[in-house]
């Protein structure tokens, strides 16, 4: 039996509560980035702003999920892992839930009428870190499947790259062709809080991945 297996053993139930707080909010993340997808690529005005508005609410379910995560590590003592990685990972995932709340809150109050391939595409790349995320943070419950969380986050890694190359050429676009100062600004802040999403993602992985190597 690995120290690992022994020490998830002696680890109280009720100090189990972070694992299913850690999948709602990854789960959470899911839907937002689902629902962003969706919102970047309808036709309708009036639906695109329904969708925005479910962003809204579900980052705020997000927050309610992290701080309840922080007032269980202010309370347990004994905690399935490290209290600095549980707290950097809640944090991370939270953040991942800000920055698409923060792009779909950008593009509403901008009133941007071109949805183009870049904002969809780091939309889809978004969504794709997320549910990479959730795969993850499933299998941290009992460590046995650690290759999965290693493969999860490769990929995620894999994910944010691809992000920083459409954001790059995004913002190139933006300076070879777009001659409306404010326009420019409004796409770059909305590029820039789309990449920094799967940032945050990959956020996320580094610490998942530090959980792994101290609990090997």
């Amino acid at each position: 039996m690995s120290l690992n297996s022994i020490f998830q053993y002696f680890v109280p139930k009720d100090k189990k509560i972070f694992f299913p707080l850690f999948e709602q909010a990854a789960n959470n993340v899911i839907v937002m980035s689902t629902i962003l997808v969706e919102a970047v690529n309808t036709k309708s005005d009036s639906n695109r702003e329904e969708l925005f508005r479910q962003i809204d609410k579900l980052e705020n379910k997000g927050d309610e999920l992290t701080h309840q995560i922080y007032l269980e590590l202010g309370k347990n003592f004994i905690t399935p892992f490290d209290r600095e990685d549980i707290h950097s990972l809640a944090t991370a995932i939270d953040d991942v839930a800000d920055y698409i709340q923060g792009a779909a809150n950008r593009m509403s109050l901008y009133r941007i009428d071109d949805y183009n391939e870049h904002i969809r595409k780091l939309s889809e790349l978004v969504l794709q870190g997320g549910n990479e995320l959730e795969k993850a943070v499933r299998e941290l419950k009992d460590l046995r499947n650690v290759r999965a969380i290693a493969d999860s986050c490769i990929r995620i890694n894999s994910v944010e790259n691809q992000a920083d190359y459409v954001f790059d050429r995004a913002v190139a676009d933006l300076f070879l062709y777009e001659t409306d100062a404010i326009r420019l600004i409004k796409y770059k802040e909305i590029y820039a809080a789309l990449e920094t999403a799967t940032d945050m993602c990959e956020d996320a992985a580094n610490v998942m991945e530090s959980i792994l190597v101290k609990n090997a």
